[in-house]
């Protein structure tokens, strides 16, 4: 030891200051106690002693042999950091080891009496448990001692080489009675208590996924300690189970969300992975622009529609009647199911209300933007019988595009028996009479027509009330107020 490290005060006359050296040893014996572990930095490697300051006043002292590797090299240098246990306390010095070390009755003792750990070799299972060398000594390890958790697989310990803490030495070393568990539980509660002092209700912390559950997610903080996030708070997407969010392994932010007690005393530490992102509505304007067509995914659908998430934790709702130009749509699940991708169209974005109006069929094209071209008066134009009614023949002319055969027409004209005779799914050619784009009519009559335009039938109307409800501004009002309602209610 240096000769600065071991100049203590003392009075001139030259006698000790036994009172002096007596409260300092009962100010390190406060802060420090044999079992405790420590982190400390090598300040000095002399001899067969490496010198660790651990953050008080008296430095700590470990054996040389502790950072050699099997060939005799220095595995560590003054500047690293380590962690140890503490073996003994004084006033002029801590013996720290990264195990209790040696062989035989008196080393097994004191490392129960230390409370410092002991390396293990597992060597066998046995009834109960195992069989653990430890010191030169036969130890018992209880199974349920073995681990934190219930050791699925005994035969997979077998070999290893772990440490314990000793609990028992009876009957001149033929009782001996070790446990891991101990040691992790100790370690877990020093790790909970230094992770509770750090850290605030909303911080925000980094872990690594330990494992999943139906109900969420745990995330370790530190060695042995976990704080769990619920299904909810994973992402601000809708998961159904949470490895549709994160997997084992994965690296997270989370925020600190809350601490509290369960019955039993134990500490739960509630996380949320989706606030440590932020809400993803605060910059929708600059995602979700009116008037593009953006991808989404189909993620649920009700009475009135379908809602597509376009990004996560945003989602937008296609009206049922924004879902297809092509076929009259009775329910959402007519066109499109839960996942599905789809494009869609973005009509409103009202940020203040969290609602987005989507359309599906603008998406696509409305089919009558070149029907005037298509479809002039005149064309002869072949179709297939969509329905029958007592006013005439609707005639689909292509998706989304149905024409009218008047009755008044088929009965004027030559060939009117074997109009007659068509039936839903027939082919049939015929010429257009008249189209409005605007009203998204077309009038046919068989070829070579020569009788007058037929009088506008009211069944227009019927025909393309059923067909296009509700075409005209998204959302109406019970839609809103039942999306506002689901929203609420998430």
């Amino acid at each position: 030891m240096t000769e600065e490290r071991m100049n203590m005060s003392a009075p001139e006359d030259g006698s000790e200051d036994f009172a002096a050296l007596l409260a300092e040893h009962d100010a390190v014996a406060d802060r420090v106690h044999p079992g405790q572990k420590v982190t400390g930095t090598i300040i000095e490697i002399s001899g067969d002693s490496v010198f660790v300051n651990i953050g008080i006043k008296i430095d700590g002292v470990m054996d040389r042999k502790d950072i050699l590797d099997a060939d005799g090299k220095e595995t560590l240098a003054v500047g690293d950091t380590i962690e140890l246990y503490v073996t003994g306390v004084s006033s002029q010095e801590i013996r720290l080891s990264r195990s209790m070390g040696g062989s035989g009755m008196a080393a097994l003792e004191e490392a129960r009496d230390a409370a410092v750990p002991v390396d293990g070799r597992v060597v066998a299972t046995c009834k109960g448990g195992y069989t653990v060398e430890v010191l030169g000594k036969t130890a018992f390890c209880p199974g349920s001692q073995m681990d934190a958790v219930s050791v699925a697989d005994a035969e997979s310990m077998v070999g290893r080489t772990l440490q314990f803490l000793v609990l028992r030495v009876e009957n001149r070393g033929r009782n001996i009675v070790v446990s891991r568990r101990a040691l992790l539980d100790r370690e877990r509660q020093e790790n909970l208590e230094k992770v509770l002092a750090e850290l605030n209700v909303g911080d925000t912390v980094e872990g690594r996924i330990t494992r999943t559950a139906p109900f969420g997610a745990f995330m370790e903080l530190a060695p042995g300690v976990e704080g769990m996030i619920h299904l909810s708070e994973l992402s601000w997407s809708r998961v159904g189970a949470a490895d549709e969010a994160v997997s084992v392994g994965d690296s997270v932010r989370a925020k600190l969300l809350s601490v509290s007690k369960d019955d039993k005393g134990r500490v739960r530490i509630s996380l949320s992975r989706k606030q440590a992102e932020g809400d993803p509505w605060a910059d929708v304007a600059d995602k979700v622009v009116a008037g593009s067509v953006m991808e989404g995914k189909v993620v649920r659908t009700a009475p009135f529609g379908a809602f597509v998430e376009l990004a996560p934790g945003i989602e937008g709702l296609v009206h049922i009647s924004e879902l297809s130009w092509t076929k009259r749509v009775h329910k959402a699940e007519d066109v499109v199911n839960v996942g599905d991708v789809v494009n869609v169209k973005v009509k409103e974005v009202n940020a203040d209300a969290r609602r987005i109006s989507l359309s599906l069929r603008d998406a696509e094209g409305d089919p009558w933007q070149d029907a005037a071209t298509r479809f002039a008066a005149g064309t002869v134009v072949t179709g297939t019988v969509e329905s029958r009614a007592q006013f005439g023949l609707f005639v689909n002319l292509a998706p989304g595009i149905t024409g009218l055969l008047p009755a008044g027409v088929i009965k004027g004209c030559k060939n009117a028996a074997e109009l007659n005779k068509l039936d839903k799914g027939d082919s049939v050619t015929l010429t257009v009479q008249n189209l409005d784009t605007a009203a998204r009519r077309i009038s046919l009559a068989p070829e070579g027509y020569k009788g007058a335009p037929a009088r506008e039938d009211h069944s227009w109307k019927q025909h393309a009330s059923t067909n296009t409800s509700s075409s005209a501004g998204g959302l109406n009002i019970m839609a809103q107020a039942l999306q506002k309602a689901m929203q609420n209610k998430r």
